[in-house]
C-alpha cells in the first residue's frame, strides 16, 4: 500500500475518535458536573530506506479532560451541592472509590446520601453519609459540614488526586485515581446549587463541522488514490 494511504488512514482513525468525543460532549451539555473531553494527537515520523522521504503518521493516543469549572446553577434543592473551586466529591462504586463534580444528590430509603447514579457519597474519612430517620431540614456549611436540627452529621469530603496527572475518566461524570487522593483546599461548598456541564455548545458544534469536513477530505483522497491504483493496474495488465 502507498505511504500516502497509510498516513491518511491513520489520520482518519484519529478524526473518527475525535468525532466520537465531540458527539459525547454535545450529548452531555445538560449533564450536571460533566467535563468536556478532547482527543490528544501525536505524530510519529519514521525514516524510510533509500531516497524516499520520511513517513509521518498521526495517532490519537488518548483523551484530554477539560477541568475548567462549569457555571453554578441555583436550584434551591436541599440536597443539591456544588463545589466552588478545586476538588471532587468522593463516591463509592463497585470498582472502588471514585471522584465526581456532580452534586445533585438524594437520600435512599435507609437515609444514605446518594449520587444521581445511586452511588454512596463519602465523608472526609471515607465513610458513607447517613441521615437519621425523621431528621429535620438539612443545612450545609461552606466547609462541607452537613447538619440537621443544628447538630452536625458529617463533613462531606472534597478531594484532589495526589498526582494532578493521575485522573482518568471512567464514564459519565466519574473519574478514578490510581495513586490516591489528598484533601482539597481553598474551596467552598454551596447548598441549593449544582455545577453545570462545562461544554460550550457553540464551540463543540463548530468543532464537529470542522472534524467532519476534514474527514470528508481524507475520504475523498482515499477514493482518488484507490481509483489511481486501479487505473495503473488496468493499464499495466493490457
Amino acid at each position: 500500500m502507498d505511504n500516502a494511504i497509510y498516513s491518511t488512514l491513520s489520520r482518519q482513525s484519529g478524526l473518527m475518535q475525535e468525532m466520537r468525543a465531540v458527539a459525547n460532549n454535545i450529548a452531555n451539555i445538560s449533564t450536571a458536573g460533566f467535563r468536556r473531553e478532547g482527543v490528544v494527537f501525536s505524530e510519529y515520523v519514521a525514516s524510510l530506506d533509500g531516497a524516499e522521504p520520511s513517513l509521518s503518521m498521526a495517532f490519537a493516543h488518548g483523551r484530554e479532560v477539560d477541568l475548567q469549572q462549569g457555571a453554578l446553577a441555583q436550584t434551591g434543592g436541599t440536597l443539591d451541592f456544588a463545589i466552588e473551586g478545586e476538588g471532587f466529591f468522593k463516591i463509592e462504586t463497585p470498582s472502588g472509590e471514585q471522584l465526581t463534580r456532580a452534586g445533585n444528590f438524594s437520600l435512599s430509603a435507609q437515609g444514605e446520601l446518594l449520587t444521581a447514579d445511586g452511588l454512596r457519597v463519602l465523608d472526609m474519612g471515607g465513610s458513607p453519609i447517613l441521615v437519621p430517620p425523621g431528621a429535620g431540614p438539612m443545612s450545609l456549611a461552606a466547609d462541607g459540614t452537613l447538619s440537621t436540627d443544628g447538630q452536625p452529621l458529617a463533613q462531606i469530603g472534597v478531594f484532589l488526586p495526589a498526582d494532578p496527572q493521575d485522573l482518568h475518566h471512567t464514564g459519565g461524570t466519574r473519574f478514578e485515581t490510581r495513586g490516591g487522593t489528598i484533601e482539597a483546599e481553598g474551596h467552598v461548598l454551596l447548598q441549593g446549587f449544582v455545577e453545570e456541564s462545562n461544554v460550550n455548545p457553540v464551540s463543540e458544534i463548530a468543532r464537529m463541522i470542522e472534524v467532519q469536513r476534514a474527514y470528508e477530505m481524507g475520504q475523498t483522497f482515499l477514493e482518488r488514490e484507490d481509483q489511481r491504483v486501479r487505473n495503473v493496474i488496468s493499464t499495466l495488465s493490457r
